[in-house]
């Protein structure tokens, strides 16, 4: 087992690329061996000089056990597409993708990835009323039979289940409101936010059960990164390496502390 710069672990078994505005961008995974993983970020905003337009948002293209999985879509369709471009990733050639949650800085690249690839299976987190769509059944709401038909939703004969809009008609979108295995040892971890500012923000993030632990990869971690983890520890108890968004741009240093701590103190996170 050795540690590069970064602090990321690697071994024969699992080796693992960040690949992104600060780094030189590894191999395709079709180029690398089997058994390894690698992640290239395509949308970010800090780093060294690269190929890549720096933005505020997120998008990551996650490969591993042969599925090519694009987590969020970044804040511009137009950056998306040249950051994909730049990097020679095809984005007509997914097997899914995830959304981690419904702010526009992780969603926003939608436009261009619907443009080339109309029909890839998008998991998104299940919300009551939200821009990827939702179902309700119609019991969630009063009803009363005395009321003219007029003034009744359906002339008082509304369907079981209430089916409404997302804001892409069309997308293949699969709503997860709980944790799911989505492809083996590929799973979705979905939590919902209790913090101020993002109260009942629904997050979705990916966790690949890997032969060296857990790798995680997650969109601004609005629910906790430490509740994220310990969601994750359901699966396994051995978590390998967090990538992604910590939301902690604005917490003050004890939280941050607390946070770091809690990271490598109880999770042990390699």
């Amino acid at each position: 087992m050795t540690s590069d710069r970064w602090g990321i672990s690697y071994s024969a078994v699992l080796v693992l690329f960040i690949a992104c505005a600060t780094t030189t961008s590894a191999a395709p995974m079709a180029r690398a061996a089997a058994g390894t993983a690698q992640i290239t970020v395509l949308y970010d905003a800090f780093g060294k000089a690269s190929t890549l337009k720096k933005d505020w948002g997120y998008a990551a293209l996650v490969e591993y056990g042969g599925k090519r999985i694009l987590f969020d879509t970044g804040n511009n369709p137009d950056i998306l597409a040249q950051n994909a471009k730049a990097k020679g990733v095809d984005l007509r050639k997914l097997d899914f993708v995830v959304m981690s949650h419904r702010h526009g800085d992780h969603m926003g690249g939608l436009t261009y990835l619907l443009k080339v690839n109309s029909t890839v299976k998008i998991y998104a987190p299940k919300e009551g009323f939200g821009v990827y769509g939702a179902d309700l059944p119609s019991s969630f709401y009063r009803k009363d039979a005395a009321l003219p038909e007029e003034q009744r939703y359906y002339d008082g004969t509304p369907p079981e289940v209430m089916r409404f809009g997302s804001a892409w008609p069309g997308a293949n979108f699969q709503l997860v409101d709980k944790n799911i295995e989505i492809a083996p040892d590929i799973h979705l971890i979905a939590l919902v936010s209790d913090k101020p500012g993002t109260l009942e923000v629904r997050e979705l993030s990916l966790g690949i059960n890997t032969p060296d632990g857990m790798v995680i990869v997650v969109g601004c971690s609005h629910p906790g990164i430490d509740n994220i983890i310990e969601a994750a520890t359901a699966i396994s108890q051995r978590i390998h390496l967090i990538a992604g968004g910590f939301h902690l741009v604005v917490a003050p240093d004890p939280d941050i502390k607390r946070t770091v701590t809690a990271l490598h103190d109880r999770f042990k996170v390699e």
